[in-house]
């Protein structure tokens, strides 16, 4: 009894020595290790990695850049049952202990024992651990990471309430494929946002964070399913489910697939210069994963519009030049055999709408072809009428008779729907770019810069500088009309050879038909594009005033060529810059400023950017508006609602500071008068209705203005124009700057893309014809001489003119004054 007593009486000394030296040494950790664990306030302000994401004006993502694909949400917007799920999973008693399960920790310590330290052991990290351990600390294997990651969810715990620490985790978790946090992998995996989950997708989620990149459904679906299934045993154990819930969500089969972000709208040029002007700004890593948010000024309907047409138009300028056969041919018996041609089909991507297809049977009358998925199609003799083989530029052979000359088996080849129907079609050689902008804001509406973003990434739009050609020459006209000339001044259309300083060579320029038509009204010149009288104008005007007069429309006037080629369109331009040019002949006379973003705003929909937007106000003094430039950070509100401060309002007020509340938008200069641009625009109307732009009056409106333009060899080809408020351009080219063709001029190949996109651009878009300003007058003058005309002259037709530069009157006998077509040299 006595040693029993004394054994009693050694246990508990020993127990109380083992406390105090275990408390020493906890003390001891703590007072070597705390000073050395991060500050965890951190975590209050914390910024996770979230995609940068570019929407059109209207919300319809365009694009989502970012390596993490995370969408951050709140604690009490995601269902309980998920949350339950993940409870259950890793840490069902999260609510009840401080940070650390000394359960779990227990039973890791023991097999750690068990295992002498050799290899992982399963357990005893809590949510705040794991949280702990994601932000701070690095998946090292070690007894002083994990005393470490203990301290510090002890640590997180007194500053942080138990559903931050769960939001955060739920959040931040990486959860395979690219996907970090549930909302992030709900679409990944089942393309649902967290309100459409099932209970049995649920708890495949919560299954992940134990090996998302191995056990997830996609990658390993057996050991996914097993982990699912047990996480709904626990949670039914739990009580978290009752048993119908559970029997139902077991049954219910493994439905994840990958699932990539859901572009609502093909716009990648527009995403990239949206991305590339965020960049500029803050830099390539917090642009793509701070969660910011641009809001393009790019239309939807718009954008598809324009995109459709490049597409449509690039395919027509194909097929007036022929077939140049299969991209690739292939033996179908060792095709079937190795990878088989459902694989080879998956390797070959689509460009644009172009989908790839094998030919897998073939006889004169059709070709049966695959494409993806499986699907056979049958194409026949009649959809191949413009298959005629293409021998060289200009050159085709005959119509084909059979199928079986066109196509045989194993050609890989390209099909497009049109109509619901497939038909026969090849990648273009060519190339287009075509974009759309408000001609009172410099909005930009639609861009496309090329047919397929993932084939060349090159912007046609703001990259590419190709001559406008004769698009070039209501510039030289408006030089031209402030210079004195009239639209009644007759040039003379007539041969002429020159020294051009910038073609070092003598220059002889000529009209497209290789004609010449002598004494022409300014008029007429523009409506039929005479070259000729284009180059007299210029040399007449000067060379200097002419270059220091275009650059006011938004060019460097480095970029204008010091010799009369500039007349004929001989500068290199982009698109953007053309179409914003034009803008001042669409909008009185107010130079605008292209403008892609309306505003950027952070990951809560707070506005971080705003650009500078200018307005016109013909109505306006010079000093109304706003700001005459943005701000220090380039920035400068316009329309959107400002956040305000009140107590900054009341200190500023006290301190006789500014008001606080939206400025107002800049005024956008007015660089030609407005009876100059409506005298360019009326000419520019009648190139519509009589000259080279006629095609555009299918549209039925009659607000429509613009200029085609073609350039030497056919190389570039334009049409610029613009009605109901927008101006669009397109040009169609080669990007190695070969001809098109024989007859591929700017009415032929840019022009019916024009028409198509604007076909959708203006369906809601009233007419609008601009009222002839003050300051311009309107006579009868005699179109052979370009005079005045006496009351009663036959053939005498109607002219505006600026009210102070009215040609003079006729002489009244038949002996009057002729006007000399070569005065002017």
């Amino acid at each position: 009894m006595f040693r029993i007593k004394t054994l009693i009486r050694f246990s508990i000394r020993l127990f109380f020595i083992g406390l105090v030296f275990g408390a020493i040494g906890i003390v001891a950790i703590w007072a070597v290790v705390a000073p050395t664990l991060p500050d965890v306030d951190v975590l209050q302000d914390v910024r996770l990695q979230v995609p940068l994401r570019v929407f059109s004006e209207d919300g319809a993502l365009i694009a989502e850049i970012g390596e993490q694909r995370r969408t951050p949400v709140r604690l009490e917007d995601v269902p309980e049952p998920l949350r339950l799920a993940f409870l259950a999973a890793e840490d069902d008693r999260f609510y009840r202990h401080p940070g650390i399960d000394w359960r779990g920790t227990l039973r890791g310590a023991w097999l750690y024992a068990l295992s002498m330290g050799q290899g992982r052991v399963p357990g005893g990290s809590t949510i705040t651990q794991q949280v702990a351990r994601r932000f701070f600390l690095s998946t090292e294997y070690s007894v002083t990471r994990k005393l470490r990651e203990m301290l510090l969810a002890l640590k997180i715990e007194r500053h942080l309430s138990k559903d931050e620490i769960f939001e955060l985790y739920l959040n931040k978790e990486f959860l395979g494929h690219r996907a970090y946090g549930i909302a992030a992998a709900a679409q990944v995996y089942f393309g649902k946002r967290l309100d459409e989950l099932t209970l049995a997708e649920m708890a495949q989620l919560a299954a992940l964070p134990k090996a998302p990149s191995r056990d997830n459904p996609i990658s390993g679906p057996r050991q996914a399913m097993i982990r699912r299934n047990w996480i709904l045993d626990r949670m039914l154990h739990l009580g978290y489910i009752d048993a119908d819930q559970h029997a139902l969500a077991r049954a219910e089969p493994n439905n994840a697939r990958l699932h990539g972000p859901v572009v609502e709208l093909s716009a990648p040029w527009v995403a990239e210069h949206a991305r590339l002007a965020l960049v500029e700004r803050v830099g390539a890593e917090q642009a793509h994963s701070g969660g910011y948010r641009i809001y393009t000024t790019v239309n939807s309907r718009m954008q598809r519009a324009a995109d459709q047409s490049v597409r449509d138009g690039l395919q027509s300028y194909d097929r007036r030049h022929g077939w140049r056969g299969p991209e690739q041919q292939f033996n179908l018996e060792a095709l079937s055999a190795e990878p088989g041609i459902d694989e080879q089909l998956r390797r070959t991507r689509a460009v644009a709408d172009l989908q790839p297809a094998i030919v897998t049977a073939v006889d004169a009358a059709e070709a049966t072809l695959r494409i993806r998925g499986g699907e056979d199609l049958v194409i026949t003799l009649d959809s191949l009428g413009w298959a005629r083989p293409f021998l060289r530029l200009n050159a085709l052979g005959a119509r084909p008779q059979a199928v079986s000359e066109v196509l045989s088996a194993g050609d890989l080849v390209r099909v497009r729907q049109v109509d619901g129907e497939w038909r026969l079609a090849q990648v273009p050689r060519a190339e287009a770019a075509l974009v759309a902008m408000e001609a009172d804001t410099g909005a930009v509406l639609a861009m496309v810069g090329g047919l397929d973003f993932g084939r060349s990434q090159f912007n046609r739009v703001t990259q590419s500088r190709r001559q406008p050609g004769s698009a070039f020459k209501p510039f030289v006209y408006a030089a031209a009309l402030d210079r004195g000339y009239t639209a009644a001044s007759l040039v003379n259309d007539a041969p002429v050879v020159l020294d051009d300083p910038s073609m070092e060579r003598a220059w002889r320029p000529t009209n497209f038909g290789r004609r010449f038509y002598g004494p022409t009204r300014l008029r007429e010149a523009m409506v039929h594009s005479r070259n000729l009288v284009s180059v007299r104008l210029l040399m007449d005007i000067g060379l200097d005033f002419a270059r220091d007069y275009i650059s006011e429309f938004g060019f460097a006037r480095v970029d204008l060529p010091a010799g009369p080629s500039m007349a004929l369109g001989s500068a290199s331009l982009t698109p953007l810059s053309l179409t914003s040019a034009y803008a001042v002949f669409a909008n009185g006379g107010f130079a605008v400023e292209p403008q892609f973003i309306h505003r950027v705003t952070d990951n809560f929909g707070q506005i971080v950017f705003e650009p500078s937007w200018m307005r016109i106000c013909p109505d306006c003094p010079p000093e109304a508006g706003g700001p005459e430039g943005p701000g220090d950070n380039g920035l400068v509100d316009i329309n959107a609602p400002r956040r305000i401060d009140l107590n900054q309002i009341e200190l500023g007020l006290a301190q006789g500071g500014p008001m606080f509340g939206p400025q107002l938008p800049r005024i956008a200069p007015q660089i030609i008068s407005a009876q100059t641009a409506w005298l360019i625009h009326s000419m520019l109307a009648d190139v519509v209705t009589h000259g080279t732009g006629r095609r555009a009056l299918t549209l039925g409106r009659g607000d429509l203005a613009g200029k085609t333009g073609t350039t030497n060899d056919l190389r570039d080809t334009w049409f610029v124009g613009y009605g109901g408020g927008i101006v669009a351009s397109v040009w169609v080219g080669m990007d190695d700057n070969e001809s098109l063709g024989s007859q591929e001029q700017g009415g032929r190949t840019a022009l019916p893309l024009w028409v198509d996109f604007m076909e959708v651009a203006l369906q809601d878009r009233p007419e609008r014809r601009p009222a002839e300003p003050v300051g311009l007058a309107r006579a009868l003058i005699n179109p052979e001489t370009g005079l005045r005309a006496r009351p009663g002259t036959a053939g005498a037709v109607a002219e505006w003119f600026h009210a102070d530069n009215l040609p003079p009157l006729e002489a009244a006998d038949e002996r009057r004054r002729e006007t000399d077509p070569y005065d002017i040299f």
